[in-house]
């Protein structure tokens, strides 16, 4: 069976300043909730080039499984446009989605997300799964990654890191 060439990802873009702009305002959320001690990650969504809403992670603090990045910030676009429809939104994110945020994503019917770098464990955008592609769905959503991957991978590099070193050092108290 050949191949659906819409269902093809897109070809690797080439970013604005605009869009990186947007992602930094991402990365600086994404620090925001390393500094509460969550996952570093960050969401910003965007409107006619607008941020109407933004998140960072705090499903620990939060005693809350959905209190994702993308989620808390599809929460606030969603009030500031008084609509949980958001078309012709864009969300900047700096992890590859899980399953739970892509869903949620596509029922708002976000027209694109763009995302720093990928979740080899839970991503839905691609790494592990890819819902935005099943053409069984109703809404399709442009997906596309890699925007200062390198900078957001350093990030939660270091977060884990440090949390391995905290983990070790309670096992292992100083004599």
């Amino acid at each position: 069976m050949p191949e659906d060439p819409q269902l093809e990802p897109p070809a690797a873009p080439v970013w604005t300043a605009a869009e990186e702009a947007f992602m930094r305002l991402a990365l600086d959320e994404a620090a925001q909730a390393q500094a509460l001690g969550e996952v570093p990650v960050g969401a910003v969504l965007v409107y006619q080039g607008q941020v109407i809403g933004r998140g960072h992670n705090q499903p620990i603090s939060g005693h809350d499984p959905s209190a994702h990045a993308e989620m808390l910030a599809l929460r606030a676009a969603a009030q500031h446009q008084q609509n949980y429809r958001l078309p012709g939104c864009e969300l900047y994110v700096t992890l590859e989605p899980c399953i739970m945020c892509a869903g949620a994503m596509m029922h708002a019917r976000i027209a694109r997300v763009v995302y720093a770098t990928t979740d080899p464990k839970t991503g839905a955008a691609g790494s592990v799964i890819n819902p935005f592609l099943d053409r069984r769905l109703n809404h399709h959503t442009l997906v596309q990654g890699g925007l200062l991957a390198d900078e957001a991978a350093a990030q939660l590099k270091a977060f884990f890191a440090e949390r391995r070193r905290a983990q070790k050092s309670a096992r292992n108290p100083a004599p």
